[in-house]
Parts: C-alpha cells; sequence; structure tokens
C-alpha cells in the first residue's frame, strides 16, 4: 500500500524527532534527497521550535544560486522538530454536533490569533490562542451571531517567509504551510499540548452546536520552488509530493 510501518521501542509522548532520508540526489530527475538535511514527519501531530533562516536548510549550496549542487551542511540546529503525542481524546461532545445543511449555512471566518487577541471578555493569557477561541464568550459571541459554522484561517504549522522577516514583519495568515497535521504552536497557550489544546477548541465549538471548517490551501508549501528550503517532502519524496513539469522535472507546476 506504499505506507511504510516504523516501530521504536521506549519511546514516548514529548519526545522530540525528525528524518533523514537517503537517495539519489537528481534534480534534472526530480530527486532532491540530501540526508545532511533534517526533515519534518509530513504526518506528525505536533511541532516544537521555530525554523532558523541559515544557508544549511538548503538541499543545495544556497549562496551559487544553482540548485544543482550539493550542500553537505548539517540543518539540524536551525530545523523546528517533530514532538511524539498522545493521541488519545475524548470526543465526548461529537455526538451531540449536528450538521447545517448548505441551504442553511452561515459561515463565519475568523483568524484564532485575530479574533482573540483583543477581546476584552477573554483571559489576558489566552488571548490569541486556540483556548482563547473556546472560551465561553467567545462562543457565546459567535452564537449569538447566528452563524452555523466556523471557518479558520490556516492553523497549520507554518514558516514566516524569510523576506519578511528581513523586514522585521512576520507572516500574520499563515499561507506558508510545513505541517498540514500539526497545529501550530505558536496559536497554544499550553505549547507543550498545542494538540489536544486545539482538540479541545473544537470539542466546545462542536458542543455549542457550531461547524468547524478548516482553510488548507494545497497547492504550494514552505518548500517554494527549485531555489527554496528543503524542510519536509521534497527531502522524503520530491517526485511524489510535488507536481513537476513532464519535461522538465528539476521544476515545478
Amino acid at each position: 500500500d506504499q505506507v511504510f510501518h516504523g516501530f521504536i521501542n521506549g519511546v514516548q509522548p514529548g519526545t522530540f524527532y525528525g528524518y533523514r532520508v537517503y537517495g539519489p540526489y537528481q534534480p534534472d530527475g526530480g530527486h532532491r534527497f540530501n540526508p545532511n538535511k533534517l526533515l519534518l514527519d509530513p504526518y506528525a501531530r505536533a511541532h516544537a521550535g521555530s525554523l532558523t533562516w541559515n544557508p544549511a536548510v538548503f538541499g543545495y549550496k544556497m549562496e551559487t544560486g544553482d540548485d544543482l549542487t550539493f550542500d553537505e551542511r548539517d540543518s539540524a540546529p536551525f530545523m523546528p522538530k517533530c514532538v511524539v503525542v498522545d493521541p488519545c481524546f475524548d470526543w465526548a461532545q461529537e455526538p451531540q454536533r449536528q450538521e447545517a445543511h448548505w441551504d442553511e449555512t452561515i459561515v463565519y471566518e475568523a483568524h484564532v490569533k485575530g479574533f482573540t487577541k483583543q477581546h476584552p471578555g477573554i483571559d489576558e493569557h489566552l488571548r490569541g490562542t486556540y483556548a482563547g477561541l473556546g472560551a465561553n464568550v467567545a462562543i457565546d459571541y459567535l452564537r449569538a451571531l447566528g452563524i452555523t459554522s466556523v471557518e479558520l484561517l490556516p492553523v497549520h504549522s507554518f514558516i514566516n517567509d524569510s523576506n519578511l522577516l528581513e523586514k522585521h514583519l512576520t507572516n500574520y495568515w499563515g499561507y506558508n504551510t510545513i505541517g498540514f497535521f500539526a497545529p501550530d504552536p505558536r496559536y497554544a497557550a499550553d505549547v507543550a499540548n498545542s494538540l489536544r489544546e486545539f482538540k479541545e477548541m473544537v470539542a466546545r465549538l462542536h458542543g455549542a452546536g457550531l461547524e468547524v471548517i478548516l482553510d488548507v490551501v494545497y497547492n504550494h508549501t514552505a518548500e517554494g520552488n527549485e531555489r527554496g528550503p528543503t524542510l519536509s517532502f521534497k527531502g522524503i519524496d520530491n517526485a511524489s509530493y510535488y507536481r513537476l513539469l513532464p519535461d522538465k522535472r528539476r521544476y515545478y507546476i
């Protein structure tokens, strides 16, 4: 089924990890394996830390601008890490959730941080977080609007673009995903338990009769094009995860 499994005895929730993948470095053939690069698990449920933009996070010698070159520097010191999590969660409220028919659906689009950061009714230490959006005062406000569904702008783990950081800015909207299954820890009040906090928020919204829709964009990732960094998908199996030009597999569609 093209799915590979592994088991390491003794690994517990809270363990940090990453992958190193060996294979040919043949950009012209669509392959960009480089075991010198620590890679994020595309299916990790939690991330810790942030990316430090350094030439070592590129699979090629970034200073040359030539992605056909091969870089041997270790990227691990500059990479965020994946975190082993306990997946168990009691979705006690889930059976009570009622889906809204399309002709009755009213969607409220919100940014987790933007919606809660300056809300005077939310405890200050919860503002800007999943827990803040799941607070009673936030849910009461949403229900009073008469909506049926909350659509959250990207909550997946994302990378701050280097060009923004150079201008002392950050990526507010989050459309630069690097982990589609990991809630971004920057929106967690309890960073060490970001996944649980996210689930608790969803459960509370469902318990209030509100649907939760996630805004997800799959046509690009934080790895960018052929000159982008090697952070996850590109180093694990570039030719499978990305759509490449059929006659020039060095380049992306």
